[in-house]
């Protein structure tokens, strides 16, 4: 009887604990996009993390007892219970408040079966070829459940090769239903959005513009890949939009030709061109050139809306039959439709706009100069429905911050600035740069710092937290190892090494400003990064 007692509580720890590990696999694997070849990177540069645990070692060295011994029933169940003990603890895979939590999709729901098909069959053939090989009940059932535990991460990798035709199938189907729905609209006209930064905001700036005349259908959040483009027209498009407003969002080439087989433009908006997702293209000039490709989807006769104040942006060139308006936020003569007179403080911005008909003062409550360029991005989208200027300021006037991008907010006192959402080296500095603004109280950063910058992340970090040491009082790091090169910047340009703190999640930074901060105190949260890039405990 203690003998199967201690089995059910040895077998069931360790299926607990590899159950767990298979849906932390598969909540990576989703927030890698389901791409097998970048959750494989992902799960090697974490091999001593993710991959394998100190708990593995002493189950290791459990098994070789249980294969070696010779032990009693007494004995087994003794080496059980240690099994038990050792596989009980899961915390790395216990994240109680992950920062994008695990979609049930259908997808996800394949995969997971198919995971879990998988491991039943690693256990069975662990088993099978123990006890060929001689082991003990006891040394065949706990190899099985090591492998299992051990193996977890890569069933889903093979999980997720294995279901590739499946989803190759299914997307292609759906893709298929979007294109047909959108075929027989020509009365719809389509506004594509890309740019390295800024495409979320200019989106919803479009969508409050062109909604004061007609109906407008936008994808939400950050719905910008294939799938998320399809599912928007398959289940929201109605017969009554009569325009839609897509980001297209790129991490690899050939991105932007795949978004365009689905939705063709009438007018393509180019927000900027930078450094994020530089580690998947490779370099600044095949950003450029994969963002630029957009232009070359415009249907006949379409519109073209380029930043005037990005080089590379300014330079592209539109095919023949696509005309081409220029904006600018720094008052450039040559520009299209431009901002000047421009004034902002820790309530919103003052500016004025001209275009070659009117001249018109504008104000928004949205904080940071790079604001004025994302709405004259819209405007210029509202120009070409046919929208004046005048008619388009009190949309402007009513425009709230997008969630986590530079939005303020005020909780017991305490200033809170949230420009939590995806990083840059142009938006951070624009949101220390408010930050500095606000006077009265301390202003403190909290951040991981940024990623997907490839070869440019270490010095970009560095080179930030040089921009940052003259314009705050204190800085809290999230993850010491990714943010050490922000912690040298800071102190190259002076800032005491009192005033950084460096902590291991964004929970324990909570705790900290909880002890440090009070009203009158402002925080800014300046990037949280996906759940794939958090440091291992």
């Amino acid at each position: 009887m203690m003998l199967v007692l201690a089995w059910i509580l040895a077998g069931g720890f360790a299926l607990w604990r590899a159950g767990r590990r298979l849906r932390f696999s598969l909540h990576m694997l989703q927030l890698e996009g389901y791409k097998t070849d970048e959750y494989l990177t992902w799960l090697h540069a974490r091999l001593l993390d993710v991959g394998v645990r100190v708990s593995h070692g002493i189950g290791v060295a459990l098994v070789a007892v249980a294969w070696f011994a010779g032990l009693d029933d007494g004995g087994g169940a003794l080496v059980l219970v240690a099994w038990a003990m050792a596989f009980a603890s899961s915390r790395r895979y216990r994240r109680d408040r992950p920062k994008k939590p695990l979609a049930a999709t259908p997808r996800l729901k394949r995969l997971a079966v198919t995971s879990v098909f998988a491991s039943l069959l690693v256990a069975a053939a662990s088993a099978l070829a123990s006890t060929a090989l001689g082991a003990s009940g006891l040394a065949a059932g706990l190899t099985s459940l090591l492998m299992v535990d051990v193996l977890a991460p890569w069933m889903t990798w093979l999980a997720g090769i294995a279901m590739k035709p499946v989803e190759r199938r299914n997307h292609n189907a759906f893709i298929r239903s979007a294109r047909a729905k959108l075929a027989v609209r020509p009365d719809l006209s389509i506004v594509g959005i890309t740019g390295s930064y800024g495409k979320t905001s200019v989106k919803f700036a479009v969508r409050e513009i062109l909604s004061q005349r007609f109906p407008v259908l936008a994808t939400p959040g950050s719905y910008n890949t294939p799938m998320g483009i399809c599912r928007v027209v398959n289940d929201q498009l109605g017969d009554d939009h009569r325009w839609l407003v897509l980001e297209m969002g790129i991490r690899h080439p050939g991105d932007m030709a795949e978004l365009c087989a689905i939705a063709q433009p009438d007018v393509a908006v180019i927000t900027s061109v930078g450094m994020a997702h530089l580690e998947t293209m490779g370099s600044i000039e095949r950003i450029a050139d994969e963002k630029g490709s957009l232009l070359s989807f415009i249907r006949p006769g379409g519109l073209a809306i380029l930043n005037g104040d990005d080089e590379r942006v300014r330079t592209m060139r539109a095919p023949d039959g696509i005309r081409t308006k220029l904006v600018s936020a720094r008052g450039t003569a040559t520009a299209d439709l431009r901002a000047t007179d421009v004034l902002y403080d820790t309530n919103g911005v003052h500016f004025t706009v001209s275009d070659e008909m009117e001249q018109v003062s504008f104000t928004a409550r949205l904080l940071g100069e790079h604001n004025i360029l994302n709405i004259l991005l819209a405007l210029a989208v509202g120009r070409e429905a046919g929208l004046s200027l005048r008619q388009m300021r009190h949309a402007v006037a009513r425009m709230q911050p997008v969630a986590h991008r530079l939005e303020l907010r005020v909780e017991n006192g305490l200033n809170i600035l949230d420009d939590a959402f995806n990083s840059n080296p142009v938006g951070a500095r624009s949101a220390v740069d408010v930050l500095s603004r606000f006077s009265g109280g301390q202003r403190i950063v909290v951040t991981p710092g940024m990623v997907e910058l490839g070869e440019r992340e270490t010095e970009e970090n560095r080179a930030w937290g040089r921009f940052m040491a003259s314009r705050v009082d204190h800085v809290v790091l999230v993850g010491p190892e990714r943010t050490r090169p922000i912690a040298e910047g800071l102190v190259e340009e002076g800032l005491d090494r009192d005033r950084i703190e460096v902590v291991r999640t964004l929970y324990d930074a909570r705790d900290w400003l909880r002890s440090h901060t009070g009203p009158g105190d402002t925080v800014l949260y300046e990037n949280d990064l996906p759940d794939q890039y958090t440091e291992g405990t």
